[in-house]
């Protein structure tokens, strides 16, 4: 199994806590190689992660791509997301010839059950898999020329035929889609997944992606506001993402290393943190009252769904209408 992954120094204690999860959850794992795509990440992290690897007896190989911003054409907006999110774009190049699948993780996951299941997932010919993303706006799919019949997902998760990838010039189609969308995406490397490989793309089960959040969405209330999402993925399937997650990502703004978070998975993290070099490092402070507003609010998805969608629209379009004001004032119109 080849797994890989993006990140640069800030985020290098997540990829830790990430990193000893795949190690402790695939020990009878005969093979497992770890690539870590670095933007910058210091000679003392990287001894903190191979420290980690050997005490699985494995290994951590690191692929510097130092200045990132050079492999675009033009200018980058990644919508307040690191930059170091877009290095996933470049596993075709950056990874040796002789690796032919790779299994993409983002650094804030945490792998809860053994991955050879998904590891030896048929592609049935298309370039990768990965786990729809629902709740994602009807104006960003078709921003990038997704109609409401084609599935969106999430890129935290990928994985990836490796060979077919670089046999169709996936990572060039990916620049020139970007390039074409100047520049600026509401979801940056996500959105340009799903527009340049659109039609190239399996769904997968959500417990291989499983959002913390989705905990308390419904299943019909999913399928409600995403039509498409009940010809990916059964009902079944989400109870069980809900109960048994087999790659936990801590997506959104209730992330388990802010003070005050009330995350329903974050003791998974926790637990893996102190096994890290990392340990005893202190959580953010200063967003306490948030964390528990944020909490309720997925209570509030409960008995109301309806004010959770409306909450996260106005929030969510806000970022919209404020890129594509950016947009216009930096071409001087009024």
């Amino acid at each position: 199994m080849n797994v890989v992954y993006a990140s640069n120094d800030n985020y290098a204690r997540h990829l830790a806590v990430s990193m000893l999860s795949l190690f402790d959850r695939n020990r009878r794992a005969r093979q497992l190689s770890v690539y870590v795509i670095s933007m910058g990440i210091s000679g003392e992290s990287r001894m903190r992660l191979e420290s980690i690897a050997a005490q699985y007896g494995r290994e951590v190989q690191f692929l510097e791509l130092a200045d990132i911003g050079s492999q675009f054409a033009g200018e980058i907006d990644t919508r307040g997301f690191d930059i170091s999110a877009m290095g996933r774009l470049f596993v075709g190049s950056l990874l040796p010839e002789s690796v032919e699948r790779v299994l993409y993780l983002d650094c804030d996951t945490v792998v809860a059950q053994p991955l050879m299941e998904l590891w030896r997932t048929d592609l049935r010919g298309n370039v990768l898999a990965a786990v729809m993303e629902p709740t994602i706006y009807g104006a960003v799919k078709r921003e990038i020329g997704l109609t409401d019949r084609d599935i969106y997902v999430n890129s935290g998760v990928l994985l990836i035929d490796l060979k077919r990838w670089r046999q169709v010039g996936a990572e060039r189609k990916l620049l020139d889609f970007y390039e074409e969308k100047g520049g600026s995406l509401f979801a940056c490397d996500q959105d340009t997944i799903n527009g340049a490989l659109k039609g190239r793309i399996l769904p997968l089960p959500p417990k291989y992606n499983f959002f913390p959040n989705y905990r308390y969405f419904s299943y019909a209330e999913l399928v409600k506001h995403e039509p498409v999402y009940a010809d990916a993925v059964k009902e079944e399937e989400l109870r069980e993402a809900k109960r048994h997650p087999v790659v936990i990502h801590y997506v959104g703004d209730e992330r388990p290393w802010i003070a005050g978070n009330l995350n329903h998975y974050r003791k998974a993290y926790e637990h893996c943190l102190a096994l890290t070099p990392w340990a005893g490092t202190p959580k953010e402070k200063g967003r306490r009252l948030y964390m528990f507003a944020y909490h309720m609010m997925d209570y509030l998805t409960v008995v109301c769904p309806a004010a959770r969608w409306f909450i996260s629209r106005m929030l969510g379009m806000r970022v919209i209408e404020a890129r594509g004001k950016k947009k216009t004032d930096s071409r001087g119109e009024k």
